[in-house]
């Protein structure tokens, strides 16, 4: 029957619950996670201070944990901000603006193009990138900017960021809560993303040509001057301040490229997955980094150089700053909660999630198509806060929860939660999410969300079902 649950079992049950509750009220949900963290450490431990203590050192934990991925991001976050002051980003994708014939092609195009450098940028650096150089020519072509915002999005924040396998900070978010390899939540992850985002894209395209057609939605006018927009955008565009002639950023910009597919190369034959993946990618872009700000701004790029490192790491922790509590807690479910208090849980305990989910095998009658429906409604509720980061850990300590009550899928159910989550909170659906692509396109963020509704739902709900036959 599994070992018997305790007060410490029931409490973290009951914060769980709180958690959804307030993710879907849209409230945040860091005090409650704090307040957990301290009455778990205080049932643990029987003594104030040590409960007190105890917060502290869980976030200590929780940013150990956390620490590669939020320095892998915040470096190339750097590293982009360089490369697009220096025009390098522009010179890297102009060549593809140059494939855009008609609206259909610039909606591929732009998507595609999204999703690649999404994989090694992330979406939000990428954003701009494309914005400045693909906005226009596809708005020329005929495609309106609702449809250019649209592809970045469901290409960027959706399809790259939900599996996110070049840099791997959801799967590792995902992986660590329910106990599982890096590796296992990507494999997982693979039939889900494509089917994912082949519904959704192409949903959206077809959805798209029927209102041009209809004359429902007309296409908006080119927008005057080159082929970049400059003031015309909504969304500024760092200043350029670069020595830089063209020669030397098409010369940097193959190089950078270069570097980027020997990573990936490197990769599959050396087998690196999950922390030293990650590795090989932030140590290649803090040396592009440092490459680039030092030919760009000679005399003055070691100043340059700290700044870019300093407005990369801005943005790591801003993203990642309501993530840590959450994670915090979460990570109790696990091991945590001895490393930090001892042994506290009775004999036999694998820790609480998995002696929840043992007790849950016993007493509720969980299948696989009832698992696979919850685990995708979870995941979409922790994605209402707009983040898709914040609430990731909660799919996973859940798949693992209901994994150990039907024996089996934990990979498959970390990795639907993880789809789930990103592709409403990522910045697919919530409107507050999604206004770096709606700003640097000109529309309205809500008219953005309205048009993703129906395409990510019928993504959601076909994924959800080839999910139930992978278990």
């Amino acid at each position: 029957m599994g070992v018997e649950l305790i007060g410490l079992h029931w409490v973290y049950v009951l914060f769980v619950a709180l958690i959804v509750g307030f993710m879907i009220a849209r409230k945040d949900t860091t005090i409650v996670c704090i307040a957990g963290v301290f009455v778990l450490a205080l049932m643990a431990t029987g003594s104030l201070s040590h409960s007190v203590i105890g917060v502290f050192s869980s976030f200590i934990y929780a940013i150990k944990e956390l620490l590669g991925t939020i320095l892998v991001i915040s470096i190339i976050v750097g590293m982009s901000q360089v490369l697009t002051k220096t025009g390098i980003n522009e010179t890297m994708i102009t060549p593809v603006a140059r494939l855009i014939r008609t609206p259909a092609l610039a909606f591929w195009v732009t998507g595609i193009a999204m999703m690649i450098i999404s994989w090694f940028f992330w979406p939000s650096p990428a954003v701009a990138l494309i914005g400045a150089v693909l906005l226009p020519v596809a708005v020329r072509v005929g495609l309106p900017a609702i449809g250019v915002a649209m592809a970045m999005n469901l290409f960027g924040h959706g399809i790259a960021l939900s599996g996110d396998y070049i840099i791997q900070g959801a799967p590792k978010l995902t992986a660590d809560a329910a106990g599982i390899p890096v590796g296992d939540v990507m494999s997982a992850s693979v039939p889900l993303v494509i089917v994912m985002g082949v519904v959704t894209t192409v949903t959206a395209f077809l959805m798209l040509r029927k209102d041009l057609k209809s004359g429902k939605l007309a296409a908006d006018k080119p927008p005057k001057g080159s082929t970049v927009l400059n003031d015309d955008l909504p969304f500024r565009i760092p200043a350029r301040h670069s020595s830089l002639t063209r020669g030397a950023k098409r010369l940097l910009a193959a190089v950078i490229l270069l570097l980027f597919a020997l990573d990936v190369a490197a990769m599959f034959v050396l087998k690196l997955q999950g922390g030293d993946a990650t590795a090989l990618i932030g140590g290649t872009a803090l040396f592009i980094l440092l490459l680039v700000s030092l030919l760009a701004h000679r005399a003055k790029g070691l100043e340059k150089t700290t700044g870019y490192l300093v407005e990369g790491f801005q943005f790591g922790f801003r993203v990642f700053g309501p993530v840590i509590p959450i994670a915090a807690f979460f990570y109790l479910g696990d091991a945590a909660l001895t490393d930090i208090f001892g042994k506290v849980l009775p004999q036999g305990s694998t820790g609480i999630v998995n002696d929840l989910g043992v007790a849950l095998a016993h007493s509720v009658p969980l299948n696989k198509a009832v698992s696979a429906v919850t685990l995708t409604a979870v995941g979409a509720i922790t994605g209402l806060d707009g983040s898709g980061f914040s609430g990731i850990s909660l799919a996973g300590s859940i798949a693992h929860l209901f994994a150990a009550a039907i024996g089996s899928g934990i990979a498959t159910l970390t990795a639907l939660g993880q789809v789930a989550a990103i592709w409403v909170g990522g910045g697919t659906l919530i409107p507050w999410a999604l206004i770096p692509a709606a700003a640097i396109c000109g529309v309205d963020p809500f008219d953005l969300a309205r048009r993703n509704l129906k395409p990510v739902l019928i993504g959601l709900v076909v994924t959800t079902i080839v999910a139930m036959f992978l278990l």
